[in-house]
């Protein structure tokens, strides 16, 4: 089933998506800093994810947003180092942050080179605590998540058959995922779900049966962890190419040149 505060836009091809995802980011941005001064965002990894932020820092975007209002953070990290070939981090950072000349003041990664991914996740969930809190919720609110959704259907690192994808009292959490062996580090569907904006950024044509589950499908998070993503009160759009979109048979399309 569909959420009703849900959009699912299907783009061309993955530039097309790329270009849609950059002016949403641009467009949230602009109403982030006009109502409270600064734009928070946490970033995903992923192909797609890189795309668009090569094209943010690119001439043809960097100028349109206030980079000094913005904080940058993480939904999910590996338990390796920040210079690791795997971290998302680094993509991000490599991609946008550091062509960019983002300040580290702005820049709030998960320490995943730390011993304990616990302690990172415990870590990670009092910065946010102290950086996003107020007194008018127990749950921080970032401005925009992004997520993007592997071929089993999970995001951010909620992994099908983890504890994690039920998570209530934590914000962060360090799920040991067992296809990889190793343990990651990922905002827990509360935290996600508060956020103001979720874009999801899915291509590809091996990814068009997941979509239609997780879309279309009955309501199985166990096994589509991106079903579980349902903000409260804010806004979930998916940003579709063709190629993924492809076995989708709902009305509720809206299709951008």
């Amino acid at each position: 089933m569909i959420p009703h505060n849900t959009e699912i836009c299907v783009l061309r091809d993955a530039p097309t998506l790329t270009q849609a995802a950059a002016e949403q980011v641009v467009q949230h941005a602009a109403s982030a800093v006009n109502s409270r001064g600064k734009f928070t965002v946490a970033l995903a990894g992923g192909s797609s994810e890189k795309s668009l932020y090569t094209l943010l820092a690119s001439t043809k975007f960097c100028s349109r947003l206030e980079w000094g209002r913005i904080e940058f953070y993480w939904g999910d990290e590996r338990h390796v180092a920040p210079d690791h070939d795997e971290s998302n981090y680094r993509m991000a950072y490599e991609a946008m942050l550091r062509p960019l000349k983002i300040p580290d003041v702005q820049i709030h990664r998960m320490e995943g080179e730390l011993p304990s991914p616990q302690e990172a996740a415990s870590r990670y969930e009092s910065l946010l605590r102290n950086q996003l809190g107020n007194s008018k919720s127990p749950i921080p609110q970032l401005d925009l998540v992004i997520l993007g959704m592997g071929l089993d259907g999970h995001t951010a690192s909620l992994f099908p058959g983890t504890e994690a994808v039920h998570e209530t009292t934590k914000l962060v959490v360090a799920p040991w995922v067992e296809k990889f062996q190793a343990f990651r580090i990922t905002m827990s569907p509360g935290l996600i779900n508060n956020a103001r904006q979720v874009i999801f950024l899915v291509s590809g044509m091996e990814k068009a049966c997941v979509v239609k589950a997780v879309l279309e499908g009955s309501f199985q998070p166990d096994e589509l962890p991106s079903q579980v993503i349902n903000p409260i009160s804010g806004q979930l759009t998916w940003l579709i190419d063709q190629k993924a979109a492809n076995a989708l048979s709902s009305r509720k399309l809206r299709y951008i040149e």
